[in-house]
């Protein structure tokens, strides 16, 4: 269901949602619109961050005729889905609330071919004096337990409105397609039974991350050879 249709859907429910106080109403419906508008700012914000990344790749294919950019994809929580994490954080659900404490409403995944991509799209992102990092963790140097690797930022970036020009944060993952692979396996896992998943499977995954690790060296140092790159 799209937002517009859960809106009018929670509209048509608003007296099972707030009986008949006209006033409790008033709010439901004021807050719910907030909502919808802070869901716009950061799809918005997506759509910066991924419009500069898109240029970034059309560059390099200009410069250097190849592209360093597999794939871009993007997410944005719901309405619903903001709401319910701020219930199971115990948080006020307001938009000023959500905009505080929740930081992956708004988020892109960005596939790259090799991992000195990956560090080249960090660099690029991080030179722009109208974006602020908020946090980074590098999974590549230091991966998970699990053997999750992949680059992890948060950016806070500006959105020109027709009123006014406001900041939302953006979390970006960067990784190889190898990374991108075994990832979407470990994240399928996740909603399998917990007995299903034993102690020698997450250990055969995790070997098959640090075979994936090596093969994204082989082929970056392969790469490097034929262009000859130092």
């Amino acid at each position: 269901m799209d937002d517009m249709n859960f809106y009018i859907e929670s509209m048509e429910n608003l007296p099972a949602i707030a009986g008949s106080n006209a006033s409790a109403r008033e709010a439901f419906e004021r807050t719910f619109f907030e909502f919808i508008q802070l869901q716009h700012l950061y799809n918005s914000a997506i759509e910066v961050v991924s419009t500069y990344l898109t240029i970034l790749d059309n560059e390099f294919q200009v410069n250097f005729q190849r592209n360093p950019i597999h794939n871009i994809e993007s997410r944005l929580k719901s309405p619903q889905s903001i709401i319910g994490k701020l219930q199971k954080k115990g948080l006020p659900l307001t938009p000023e609330a959500a905009r505080k404490n929740l930081l992956d409403m708004a988020g892109i995944r960005v596939t790259c071919c090799y991992i000195s991509d990956i560090y080249a799209i960090v660099e690029m992102l991080g030179r722009r004096d109208d974006f602020v990092l908020i946090k980074s963790k590098d999974y590549i140097k230091k991966p998970k337990e699990s053997g999750y690797r992949s680059y992890h930022m948060i950016l806070s970036v500006p959105v020109y409105t027709s009123t006014r020009k406001q900041y939302a944060p953006v979390e970006i993952q960067i990784r190889t397609i190898g990374m991108d692979f075994w990832a979407s396996l470990e994240h399928q896992l996740k909603y399998k039974p917990s007995a299903a998943i034993t102690p020698e499977i997450s250990e055969e995954l995790r070997e098959c991350a640090e075979k994936i690790a090596e093969t994204d060296l082989r082929m970056q140092q392969i790469f490097m050879q034929i262009n000859d790159i130092e």
